[in-house]
Parts: C-alpha cells; structure tokens; sequence
C-alpha cells in the first residue's frame, strides 16, 4: 500500500474503504473487517454516516494494531460552533471506541464553520485527532473561509473522478500542499464512464476491470481514493491496483475525459439549510 505524506506530515494510506451509506448493526461491522482482511489500512467513516461503532469494533475485532489502521471521521453541521463541535469530537471518539483518530473533518462548509475549525484544532493540541481537514469545500467556498483559519487544513475531500476531475481546485490546493481526497472516485457506478472506450481499453491493455484503472488514474495524480463496496471480491479488487502504471500518454488520455462537473453543487442555494434540516443525527 502506497502512503502519502500530508502537509502536517502524518503518513496515510492513499487507498481508504469509504462506508457512507452502509448500515450500522452488522453490515458496516462486517464489510470493514472484509476490507481490513484484504488489505486495507484506512477506513473512511463519519458522524453522519451513523456508523462509527461498527467501524471501531471491526478494527478492535480485526486483531490488527490500532496504530496501523488510519482512521478518519467527521462532524457534522448540527456540532458546529466551537463548544458544540469539543462536544462532537468527543462523541465520535466514543462511538468508535477510540482514544484519538488519525484524521478528522468537517464534514459540510456552512454554519460556524471558524468555531468549528478552532475546536478541530484544539482536539489535535490534545492529541485527540492526529490531523484536521475539510470536505466539500470548492474554490469559492475555500478562499472564503481558510484564510481566516489558524492552520491549513491537510485535505479536502470533495467529489472527484475522471469526469470531474477538480481541476481549478487543484491549482489552490496543491501550491499549499493539501491533498485532494476522492468521494465518488468511481463515479458512484457512473455507466458512462465505466464503459468508456478509452477506460475499457486501458484495462483490456493491463488486464485489470474499468474501476481498476479509474482508481490508479486517481493514484497517479496524487488523488487520495475511498472506493466503496460490500461485496467481498470488489472490496478485494479495489486494492489491486499497485502492480501496473499508466504512461504519461495514457494518464493525458484519462485526464482529456475531464466534463469538469459533478452530482453535487455544493454551492447551490439552501443546500446548507437542507442538509442541516434533513439530517438529525442527535437530538
């Protein structure tokens, strides 16, 4: 497994297993120990995603070290604020029965987002998350808010695949050395883009499956990727992608596949609102 160094230098893995929208009680428990199994050292879960207790008793289950599984959470928007938010870290911590995590997020830009960063900040100063950065935050959201923070964040994990390749966002990113993490790196099965010519013959070229190749496209461009499944041999064959390269020719040739456009627009009016009003994950 290929590990990247953030801008703060914590080391992670550039494979995650993401487990947004698997359900908690049994079905996130077992489809992180099938990926643990197979291989993977970073799980990507959240407050909201309501399944922090599977994930943290899969990995005490696994009998792999705590300290060689990265793990990453986020808070949502109902703990923003900076008391609400102190509050949130420590309730994630609970729930995945966990002295610290290795990364945390904020999972949505709207709110107080400046308290919430600050208390994020505090919890790293106590040890209790390793490193702190954002998500969904696209250019215009991001120069309105990181220039006040303290600190830079070390990622910002937004949606991200061949056909939205987050391009104008790179160029803020990458000169203050954050690294992009991918939700939706597959297209979220996207039939387009799994059929596309220039996909399909890339992976009858190196023998590998169209998802295969769309994640080593990623890798190569320094993306950080959190692939998603339950079923066993995918969860397997998403890691399997360490043991080809593309060319430079053929990663211009992924790169041309660019629509620069996604599903979610988090710039759109009242998507704040909505998500604050819609999801209740306490009371």
């Amino acid at each position: 497994m290929e590990r990247i160094r953030l801008n703060d230098g914590v080391e992670i893995p550039a494979v995650g297993f993401g487990v947004f929208m698997i359900p908690n009680g049994g079905e996130t428990y077992c489809a992180v120990l099938d990926a643990l199994k197979a291989g993977y050292r970073h799980i990507d879960t959240a407050a909201a995603y309501m399944n922090e207790s599977d994930v943290g008793k899969a990995v005490r289950d696994s009998g792999i070290k705590r300290d060689e599984v990265f793990i990453t959470s986020k808070l949502w928007l109902q703990d923003y604020g900076y008391d609400a938010a102190k509050k949130g870290v420590d309730t994630s911590l609970k729930n995945l029965g966990m002295d610290y995590m290795d990364l945390y997020l904020l999972h949505q830009p709207y709110g107080d987002v400046e308290g919430a960063w600050k208390a994020l900040e505090d919890a790293k100063k106590a040890g209790k998350i390793r490193s702190i950065g954002v998500s969904n935050m696209t250019p215009k959201i991001w120069n309105s808010f990181v220039p006040r923070f303290s600190t830079i964040p070390s990622v910002n994990q937004v949606e991200c695949n061949p056909y939205f390749q987050q391009k104008e966002l790179r160029k803020i990113l990458d000169p203050q050395g954050v690294r992009l993490e991918a939700w939706y790196p597959l297209g979220h099965g996207d039939k387009g883009l799994l059929a596309n010519e220039t996909v399909v013959a890339l992976a009858k070229k190196y023998g590998k499956n169209a998802g295969q190749v769309i994640l080593r496209f990623e890798i190569q461009s320094g993306i950080i990727v959190l692939p998603k499944s339950t079923n066993p041999e995918r969860i397997k064959g998403n890691l399997d992608i360490f043991d080809f390269e593309l060319s430079e020719d053929e990663m211009e040739q992924m790169r041309v596949l660019d629509k620069g456009k996604g599903t979610h627009d988090p710039e759109a009016p009242g998507v704040g609102e909505m998500l604050l009003n819609n999801y209740k994950i306490h009371e």
